[in-house]
């Protein structure tokens, strides 16, 4: 009767412990309260931006793309104009790199793309490269809709997955004192 009430209980702590893979579903969302007119000039680093433009997209766009990423601190980037159709950028299955300047930022945790024109553009993935943070990665593959920044905000959950993390070790300490006290 002990040892069933401890193999429930362990059970108990593995469904309710929280799961690290629900960053690996998010999808890109409108940017609420976003305003790249809080953008700083200070500070001068470089960053290397791949956007690779996925298969089921048009061949080309005409469309104007910009892009917005940022860290935690409000260090933020903006480049207004990436496209340029005389060069070939965003066409169907190619992968375009971008050396962008702006404010030194910590650890890349958000990016939105803004598009505006007719003929529709569909990312697959964004990597941002930088001297101060590891390469960070958001995967897009859909459809970005017209006149409005589009993208990921991890930056909620950068600091809410150590807590979670924390957690989940407690309910698994807290289980084991308690298996260990019943046996």
């Amino acid at each position: 009767m002990i040892e069933a009430l401890a193999y429930l209980l362990l059970l108990v702590a593995f469904v309710s412990t929280p799961s690290q893979a629900k960053l690996s579903i998010l999808q890109p969302q409108p940017a609420t309260g976003f305003n790249v007119s809080r953008v700083q000039s200070a500070g001068s680093c470089s960053y290397t931006v791949d956007i690779t433009t996925s298969c089921s997209s048009t061949r080309y766009t005409r469309d104007q793309i910009s892009i917005s990423f940022g860290d935690v601190y409000g260090n933020q980037i903006y480049a207004p104009r990436l496209d340029d159709p005389s060069s070939r950028t965003f066409e169907s299955c190619s992968t375009d790199t971008f050396e962008i300047y702006g404010p030194c930022a910590y650890q890349i945790c958000y990016v939105y793309l803004y598009r505006t024109g007719p003929d529709g553009w569909k990312p697959e993935s964004v990597k941002i490269y930088s001297h101060n943070s590891r390469a960070v990665s958001f995967y897009y593959n859909t459809f970005i809709p017209s006149d409005i920044w589009y993208g990921f905000n991890l930056c909620q959950n950068a600091s809410s997955s150590h807590r979670q993390s924390a957690y989940g070790w407690f309910i698994y300490v807290l289980v084991g004192l308690l298996v260990s006290l019943l046996l």
